[in-house]
């Protein structure tokens, strides 16, 4: 099981929110802070978290694959993003 998943699933996060947050991770990282915020995680559980994040950044693909979310639609939601402020 991905670590960030398995920290999240002992502090009792039910499957719904994970999925809100790697899905908020995924296509907005800023919006991810607010539900991080909503989740009420102590602060040294979020710290761990935010260190596995920060230094293994892949962590959130396996992680978001493994909750079986589509990544291609985060990706392409990223190349629209990306078009769209280019121009």
């Amino acid at each position: 099981m991905n670590p960030i998943i398995q920290l999240l699933k002992e502090l009792n996060i039910n499957e719904g929110k994970i999925n809100e947050l790697f899905q908020a991770l995924t296509e907005n990282p800023l919006m991810a802070m607010g539900v991080i915020q909503q989740l009420e995680i102590p602060p040294e559980k979020l710290q761990t978290i935010m260190g596995l994040v920060m230094t293994q950044p892949e962590l959130i693909k396996e992680a978001v694959e493994e909750l079986g979310l589509d990544f291609s639609k985060v990706e392409a939601a990223k190349a629209t993003l990306k078009t769209s402020t280019q121009n």
